[in-house]
């Protein structure tokens, strides 16, 4: 077994890197700060090829795999996380449900401008009485003729209202299946859609510099030929790219874990206390010694789920522990750089004041902590 990166991996890996402290470092601050999308950011991942990373050169894409999308989305955390949630939402749940489930007809319509960033796409599965009971999705759509008459709402939906944003797709009951169960399905909705609002962006504890709203379906009507998938199998094709997202989550958190130890170990090194630098006190060392081990322990869990998941084995399980086990480490990895930073620490100008606040939500998006619990005992057989 050999978790060390090819010389195509370890390049991507070190030009996001590099990227992420020359590009994203010096303004995302001030983004943050104004609650304001980074649309030259955006561009400049596009221009890259970082939203492209996982899908075929056939649709617009860089041809690479899931894990290389995983290893950009690490270095990008590792300074901010809104700009990687950007990156993450936009591949993961904006483009893979159409590369996954599409058409040729839908693939060649919008995967090319998803792949070059010149677009985004959404997914709208959270409901306000549903999120981590996504079966309890009341948003409807009903064939009139040739068309998808939608009506409902969905909430905490990332990269839906930018003025990139081309097309969400949602979930909804299309009908009912025997025994009373709901028959649910996926259908896209282009940017602009009559009937299609969007909400102001929500006031947010993190993630200032990312774009989340709540959506609202008013008679909302798309042509019928707007059906992702198979008519029906709209939440189980969500819950396999939910899967795929909880490697791309638990890669994010060992990003911000990370960047939470490189802030750390450089501050630790220059502040100074009771004559001499804290970095040489055993309480500062064992701190950061355990954030040092939580980052690596994650790392290997989402490095894991990813070779099974390329391998076309089951990874359900490992993907849950990823997102588990990285999740963790990444809001307590923030805790504790905040403690070694004191009152700096607590600042919005320093970058671990933001990691604090960008933190807690790795443990709820994609599946909160309790359900990667429940998904892993029923794995086990309990």
């Amino acid at each position: 077994m050999d978790f060390e990166l090819s010389t195509e991996q370890e390049s991507l890996r070190a030009t996001v890197e590099q990227f992420a402290h020359k590009e994203v470092a010096p303004v995302i601050g001030e983004y943050y700060e104004r609650c304001e999308f980074p649309y030259d950011l955006v561009a400049k991942m596009g221009a890259m090829g970082l939203f492209g990373l996982p899908i075929s050169e056939e649709y617009g894409g860089m041809g690479g795999d899931y894990f290389a999308l995983c290893l950009a989305l690490e270095e990008l955390a590792r300074v901010d996380s809104s700009v990687a949630i950007t990156l993450e939402a936009g591949v993961s749940l904006g483009a893979m449900p159409i590369y996954r489930f599409g058409t040729p007809e839908q693939k060649r319509k919008w995967l090319p401008a998803l792949t070059a960033g010149e677009k985004l796409g959404a997914f709208g599965l959270t409901e306000p009485g549903g999120g981590s009971d996504a079966g309890a999705t009341r948003t409807t759509a009903r064939l009139d003729g040739d068309e998808w008459v939608i009506n409902g709402s969905k909430c905490f939906i990332t990269n839906s209202g930018t003025d990139i944003t081309s097309l969400v797709t949602v979930t909804a009951i299309t009908g009912e299946r025997e025994g009373g169960k709901k028959e649910i399905s996926a259908i896209m909705v282009p940017a602009g859609t009559p009937g299609f609002r969007v909400s102001e962006k929500y006031s947010k504890v993190g993630w200032n510099a990312s774009d989340t709203r709540e959506l609202f379906f008013d008679d909302c009507r798309v042509p019928a030929a707007n059906l992702l998938g198979e008519r029906g199998r709209g939440y189980a094709q969500f819950l396999s790219i939910l899967d795929e997202g909880r490697i791309a989550i638990a890669a994010l958190s060992v990003g911000l874990a990370q960047g939470c130890i490189d802030e750390s170990i450089r501050y630790a090194k220059e502040r100074e206390a009771f004559g001499q630098k804290i970095g040489a006190y055993q309480a500062i060392q064992f701190k950061i010694a355990d954030m040092e081990a939580r980052a690596h322990t994650a790392r290997l869990a989402y490095y894991a789920a990813a070779a099974k998941m390329l391998r076309g084995e089951p990874f359900k399980k490992e993907a849950a522990i990823a997102k588990l086990v990285a999740s963790n480490a990444a809001m307590d990895n923030a805790r504790d750089a905040t403690q070694i930073f004191g009152g700096y620490g607590f600042m919005n100008e320093y970058p671990v004041g933001r990691f604090y606040r960008d933190a807690k939500i790795l443990e709820i998006g994609e599946g909160t902590s309790e359900v990667q619990k429940m998904l892993i005992a029923r794995l086990l057989g309990l």
